[in-house]
């Protein structure tokens, strides 16, 4: 699969962007206004829920700084490609991948949700905003089926 470079992609046709309180409410909230936002515009939205999930709860348990709340942004191309931005306050606080992530553990999988569903991801950093995670879904790709990150 190739990858594109945003410029590839091009210019967004549609855009939808959203302040929300660095808190599980907002969290839960950057979800569902995801699929209100994808169904308005006639996309599919599984993938993007989960991964907007994941990375907005990301945010407000690793991201969170008191009184600032963290951005969700939606991109969707020409080509349908879907671009999914998640900035927070803590550009101090880089996600990486972690390794194996036992079965019967309560966390640890957000990132590898967000690998297996989207074409591809990344960290955006800026001292003056902290940071954004992105990822980018494209038309056609499965759902998974079955555990993520078990091993």
């Amino acid at each position: 699969m190739s990858q594109k470079s945003l410029a590839e992609i091009g210019t967004p046709v549609r855009h939808f962007t959203l302040q929300l309180s660095a808190t599980r409410r907002g969290a839960r909230l950057a979800r569902l206004l995801t699929e209100r936002q994808l169904d308005e515009w006639g996309e599919s939205c599984d993938a993007a829920a989960q991964v907007v999930a994941e990375l907005a709860s990301n945010a407000v348990l690793h991201g969170r700084v008191q009184g600032r709340d963290f951005r969700l942004a939606l991109s969707l191309h020409a080509d349908r490609t879907l671009r999914i931005e998640v900035t927070d306050a803590r550009g101090d606080r880089i996600p990486r991948l972690p390794g194996p992530v036992a079965q019967d553990a309560e966390g640890g999988r957000g990132l590898l949700i967000v690998t297996a569903y989207a074409h591809r991801w990344g960290v955006v950093e800026s001292a003056a905003h902290g940071k954004t995670v992105w990822a980018e879904l494209v038309p056609g790709r499965k759902d998974l089926s079955g555990p993520v990150g078990l091993g």
